[in-house]
């Protein structure tokens, strides 16, 4: 039986979030400003009003303290989920992070889970200052023993977000905060349907002159790239990686060796990243496959901008057609 609700990816987030809580009442939302205001972004509006504040917690400002306290939750029997306002303010609680919620289940030999998800809002095109637009996410991408997602459309939101708080492995979850309540991004999410699974990319469009594979925000860049090289009598393959570790590269090596060029797209530095490490993979798995060498669009290897600079920042619609030109020609 199917229910289809028209969502922006916000709203995916909060419907998801709800059903979790309502499923399983160890799961505890935590954060600044999570409660009574909803947060920042109003992610998790009216939950605290519906469910209590033992349930959704209102935290002092220590993001060392707010996963500290997730990590003790979580040894007896909770699964918190914990909302960092901004990925630039994940860094006081970066230690916990790596030295206990992704070392613990290691480092008993199992006997102690981290069912912990950690959301957070990342990337640009808000308009915001210093350390609110950041993409850590190949920071924590490297480090073994969490795993890290990121949703691009409203159904992954929420079907994503439910498959973190459920798995018993520590989860970092990336959100395009500046896709949030796009009018443009609402999709229709059958919230009585079948979910992908959690750790697999996928083809959201195909094609065969050349593959782009992206992630989170950069997914509709590289779809709105798509159409537009359409016009142009360009059929581009677009792949959402929709997982950053583990990475499912399997997707993107078999549309490789369809199209013969890839450009991988993010929003990230490129100097050791997501896309560096998706470069060296397509290149030991399908060299002979490869038309022109691998080529990235990132942001740029320089401390995100102020907000009147982004948009020459942030890769857009015309540095991947020109990459794409730039394969071509090769």
């Amino acid at each position: 039986m199917s229910d289809l609700q028209k969502l922006t990816i916000g709203k995916a987030i909060n419907l998801g979030l709800r059903r979790a809580m309502e499923e399983d009442p160890k799961v505890l939302i935590m954060g600044e400003d999570v409660g009574k205001l909803g947060g920042v972004f109003r992610i998790t509006d009216g939950l605290q009003k519906d469910f209590g504040e033992q349930r959704v917690l209102d935290t002092p400002l220590a993001e060392s303290g707010i996963i500290g306290t997730a990590v003790g939750l979580a040894v007896r029997g909770f699964r918190p989920v914990c909302e960092i306002q901004f990925e630039g303010f994940i860094f006081p609680g970066f230690d916990q992070i790596v030295s206990q919620v992704a070392k613990l289940h290691y480092r008993t030999q199992g006997k102690v889970k981290m069912p912990i998800v950690i959301r957070v809002p990342f990337g640009g095109g808000i308009g915001a200052v210093e350390h609110h637009s950041e993409s850590p996410e190949s920071l924590f991408s490297h480090i073994p023993g969490l795993k890290v997602v990121s949703c691009s459309n409203a159904v992954d939101a929420y079907w994503m977000i439910q498959q973190a708080i459920k798995s018993d492995d520590p989860i970092l979850f990336f959100e395009p905060k500046k896709l949030y309540h796009s009018g443009a991004m609402k999709a229709e999410v059958d919230t009585e349907g079948t979910p992908d699974a959690l750790f697999k990319s996928r083809v959201v469009r195909e094609g065969t002159t050349a593959t782009v594979v992206a992630y989170g925000p950069s997914v509709k860049v590289a779809l709105d790239a798509a159409t537009a090289a359409e016009d142009e009598g360009k059929s581009l393959e677009v792949i959402d990686l929709r997982t950053l570790s583990p990475l499912d590269l399997d997707p993107v090596f078999e549309s490789v060796r369809k199209t013969g060029r890839l450009i991988a797209l993010s929003e990230a530095p490129s100097e050791t990243s997501l896309t560096s490490e998706i470069a060296a993979r397509v290149q030991q798995e399908c060299f002979y496959s490869l038309e022109a060498p691998v080529l990235r669009v990132t942001g740029f290897d320089t401390p995100y901008p102020p907000a009147k600079l982004e948009e020459h920042y942030l890769p857009d619609l015309d540095r991947v057609l020109h990459t794409v030109d730039r394969s071509l020609a090769w």
